[in-house]
């Protein structure tokens, strides 16, 4: 089955529907409300989020449009988790808890208070329930505590008659037609309360001091901001610089500034791992602010010029098509990816590293985004951020860096001294991981990482078939570590992929180029797996000792997996703002390595 989008639905989703949707339809009925409509998986505006319905229809008191959205839950029993109130336990159902309902209705209502123009001034016109349909009321009954907003409420079998009372106190028996083609044809943008509110999480904040080519970038932008609205002129800026050159340090500055100014402006990368940090830890406790932070595929059917500000931060895993096996037949266009991206703003602004490039289909580089934006008949502005010091770590181990993979003209030469930042040769994993240890337990941040050279199992169930643990998959003589969380749930104590850089609890595990990339830490340990090893007088690319899928010989030719090698490896070797250690399985490779590293 197929939904308006073209989105294939399964037939769990099928049976949901079947067993849940019914009972709302006969609600309405007999609330004499036969003509609201019903928006059935209505797709949040930028997100792959859906809400089971939204109710639209014309408001009893005003005449106004109104709308509800409502969650719907097939549950009998759930009770609140006692470690997190916003969280339910689920009778019969394994897995970690779920989200309250009544509050997962209310953050859809937030998010689209947010983003819909035609509900910004109107926060009166949506409200939320959560409708739990098969639940008596006694066995769902500390649920309501959670539920203290007067335009979120909860319902269950037993309330039923509430909740008909409840729908012919919202609705008026009238065509709710117009109000539902107001909701689904809005104006998609931030709406001025969201940006205030970005703007007072943003503002002031320490971190974010900019130096010289940092300020620079910045004034750039905000010129070309002001430039576009006063004379109608669209620009393209790209800001360039390596790791630690402050890329993400300016992209925040500016959301901030952006937002403080009341234009509409959001942040947006092609890392899940990057963007759940950005909502975490920068907009930490608030949802609103979360809402700023999106992924270079929500942008496929934005409006044109819908934003003043687009900022693409590791613009580098931009890839040559948003669209993949989950898209909308009517998005799969071809239309690429950095056309999108340039088109949905006044001002796109991209920050790139081109040498992090590591997925095939990647294709963020300057030229390419030069050449997009030019032949739209677009002004390209391009600050460069690799004259001025790093934030942390050295601008000569990069470039010893470079020399080393062959991504720069000169040859190799041994490592010297530098006050600034110290590199090391480990004599085995063991040696590695004892030395990065002692610096996590002095509280510093310290991960070790590995070319994708082993395989990388799911999880395994232990004994009693409840819990689940890590397999060691990267085995080195008779060291053997885990890699780093597959997914989004936490495993024991490691936890989900896209926190492994920032959580304590991802030391431990061996992290990969896709859970690393965008992130620094003080003291960095590299194990070159046999896809990178020393024969000839220089490193030299083996695609053949890979388990990554993406290097598959249908996918790229060889000449691409080698520069994706080279560029693994760049990005692996340069997260350390302190130091890095470094190790090879390979023994020729090893003592190569011993000769530039004394």
């Amino acid at each position: 089955m197929k939904m308006r989008d073209g989105i294939t639905v399964s037939d769990s989703e099928v049976r949901s529907w079947e067993r849940s949707l019914p009972v709302v339809a006969h609600d309405l009925v007999e609330a004499g409300l036969g003509q609201v409509e019903m928006l059935i998986e209505y797709k949040l505006p930028l997100t792959s989020k859906r809400a089971d319905v939204v109710l639209a229809g014309v408001d009893r008191r005003t005449g106004a449009d109104a709308y509800v959205v409502v969650e719907l839950k097939q549950w009998s029993r759930a009770e609140v988790w006692d470690e997190d109130p916003s969280r339910v336990l689920v009778h019969n159902m394994t897995g970690k808890p779920k989200l309250h309902p009544a509050l997962q209705a209310k953050g859809y209502t937030d998010y689209i208070y947010g983003f819909l123009v035609e509900l910004a001034r109107r926060p009166e016109a949506l409200h939320a329930v959560a409708y739990l349909h098969n639940a008596a009321r006694g066995d769902v009954l500390d649920l309501y505590d959670a539920v203290k907003d007067e335009r979120t409420l909860l319902f269950t079998q037993s309330t039923r008659g509430a909740f008909v009372d409840y729908l012919r106190d919202r609705f008026a028996p009238a065509p709710g037609r117009a109000a539902a083609d107001h909701f689904l044809s809005s104006e998609v943008r931030p709406s001025k309360q969201l940006l205030a509110h970005a703007a007072r999480e943003l503002r002031d904040r320490d971190q974010f001091v900019l130096l010289d080519e940092q300020q620079l970038a910045y004034q750039l932008v905000l010129h070309a901001v002001d430039k576009a609205r006063r004379e109608d002129l669209k620009t393209v800026v790209v800001i360039t610089g390596g790791p630690g050159s402050g890329k993400s340090v300016i992209a925040l500055s500016l959301l901030g500034a952006l937002s403080a100014r009341g234009l509409s402006a959001l942040h947006a990368t092609g890392s899940k791992s990057f963007t759940q940090t950005m909502r975490r830890h920068v907009a930490k406790g608030s949802p609103q602010t979360k809402a700023m932070f999106k992924y270079f595929n929500n942008f496929m059917d934005a409006d044109r010029n819908g934003l003043d500000v687009l900022i693409c931060d590791e613009a580098h895993r931009i890839r040559k098509v948003s669209a993949n096996q989950y898209t909308p037949a009517r998005l799969r266009t071809g239309r690429p990816q950095v056309d999108e991206l340039i088109d949905a703003a006044r001002v796109p602004v991209f920050l790139l590293d081109g040498q992090q490039n590591v997925r095939p289909g990647e294709m963020g580089t300057l030229e390419q985004i030069r050449e997009h934006a030019e032949s739209k008949g677009l002004n390209v502005q391009h600050v460069s951020l690799d004259e001025q010091f790093r934030c942390g770590g050295s601008r000569k181990y990069e470039d010893w860096v470079l020399r080393l993979l062959g991504l720069h003209e000169q040859p190799a030469e041994p490592w010297t001294d530098d006050d600034d930042f110290e590199v090391s040769l480990a004599e085995s994993p063991q040696e590695m991981e004892a030395l990065l240890r002692s610096h996590h337990e002095r509280g510093r941040t310290a991960r070790m990482t590995a070319g994708f050279c082993w395989p990388w199992s799911n999880p395994r169930k232990d004994a009693g078939g409840w819990e689940q643990s890590l397999v060691p998959d990267v085995v080195i003589g008779d060291w053997a570590r885990p890699w780093n969380v597959k997914g989004d749930r936490a495993i024991g104590d490691a936890p989900p992929s896209e926190l492994w850089a920032t959580n304590p609890g991802g030391f431990g595990q061996v992290g990969c180029v896709y859970t690393a990339q965008g992130f620094e830490y003080d003291w960095n340990g590299v194990i070159l797996g046999r896809d990178l090893v020393y024969r000839d007088g220089k490193l030299m690319p083996n695609r053949a000792a890979s388990r990554d899928p993406a290097l598959r010989p249908k996918t790229v030719t060889d000449k691409e997996a080698a520069e994706l090698i080279r560029n693994t490896y760049k990005v692996l070797l340069t997260r350390g703002m302190v130091g890095t250690l470094i190790y090879s399985v390979d023994e020729e490779t090893q003592a190569f390595l011993s000769r530039l590293l004394r």
